[in-house]
């Protein structure tokens, strides 16, 4: 949830948003900021204060790469084959040079991660973004996007080869980049979460605006991305 609410951070009106089951989403809402009061943000906070940032940063690029074969299948089925191509070549150098993505020599020489899902893929397919939903735990979503997640989940190339302790580190390691992408941007999540007059249609508002800038629909004029502020890194 904490990744999702960070891609955005100004509100521009709103508009085209079809929010047809807002009263069980409103419900889904308070488990989720419930969940990160309890559990997400001090488990983040103690990660981040705990843990140096070097580690860190080591920890995300492990997991970031393990998430590049699944990247790699998506461009294919979006028919980007150059962008394929890059995320091959990416996840090759990192899993070798960069000790199984631990480093992430690919973008010093020209291959920057190129991230998509199969959410995206389903945009080009032509499958309509449908109504805004609020998952437990997943957090910000659509119709469309949360059945690209599913499929991403179950369909992952690399949960398919890792078993036992492998697909266990695998595991960690992705909820441990979570805790720090949480703990990175705590800041900006918390005024979302706890500062608004309405988180929920707040949060609502900030994911549409920025996935559909992801996909091309939403103006860049209006866009904002932390990931992109230097202030915030």
């Amino acid at each position: 949830m904490a990744a999702a609410l960070a891609g955005c951070a100004t509100a521009p009106p709103a508009a085209g948003i079809s929010d047809p089951y807002e009263a069980q989403n409103r419900g889904a809402h308070a488990f989720n900021v419930g969940l990160d009061k309890a559990i997400v943000r001090p488990t983040a906070t103690a990660y981040g204060t705990v843990v140096p940032g070097p580690v860190r940063t080591g920890v995300s690029n492990f997991a970031s790469n393990l998430g590049e074969p699944g990247d790699f299948v998506n461009h294919v089925l979006q028919g980007q084959i150059e962008k394929a191509g890059q995320t091959f070549f990416r996840f090759a150098i990192n899993s070798t040079l960069g000790i199984a993505g631990l480093f992430d020599p690919a973008t010093s020489i020209g291959l920057p991660a190129a991230r998509t899902d199969f959410g995206q893929t389903l945009h080009a397919w032509g499958v309509p973004e449908g109504a805004y939903l609020e998952v437990p735990v997943i957090g910000p979503s659509t119709e469309r996007d949360f059945a690209g997640t599913v499929v991403d989940v179950l369909m992952n190339p690399t949960s398919m080869v890792l078993k036992g302790d492998e697909a266990s580190t695998a595991r960690g390691a992705r909820i441990a980049a979570r805790l720090g992408d949480r703990y990175r941007y705590s800041d900006l999540v918390d005024s979302i979460l706890y500062e608004s007059a309405d988180s929920y249609a707040q949060a609502r508002l900030l994911y549409l605006q920025n996935r559909r800038f992801q996909l091309g629909q939403q103006d860049e004029s209006n866009a904002y991305d932390p990931y992109e502020d230097p202030d915030l890194r």
